[in-house]
């Protein structure tokens, strides 16, 4: 597994409505066989903080993902929201594994 977590940071005004987006994008996510899971968490004592919990099959798989019209209508959607420029993490899969651990 590849993992991201994308940390983003939204303006105020913008809190709810990028939640609402967020959540149709990574429905549609869901949807792509290169995900295994989507994850948005919210920050508990700063909500215009989230991170987005990207989990893939594969390291090519992030790549397939951004070429998806739903990820580039939310990207697009998204960006004036932005309070600064988002950034990313990336990992790989320790624990559980591939051999049933999960």
């Amino acid at each position: 597994m590849y993992i991201v977590h994308v940390f983003v940071h939204v303006k105020g005004e913008h809190t709810e409505e990028f939640k609402t987006l967020t959540v149709e994008n990574a429905k549609e996510s869901l949807m792509e066989p290169g995900i295994a899971r989507f994850d948005i968490v919210q920050q508990h004592d700063d909500p215009t903080r989230f991170i987005l919990v990207e989990v893939y099959r594969s390291y090519e798989d992030p790549a397939k993902h951004k070429l998806t019209d739903h990820y580039t209508r939310w990207r697009d959607a998204v960006n004036h929201m932005m309070a600064e420029p988002r950034h990313s993490i990336k990992y790989y899969n320790i624990f559980p594994d591939e051999e049933g651990w999960l």
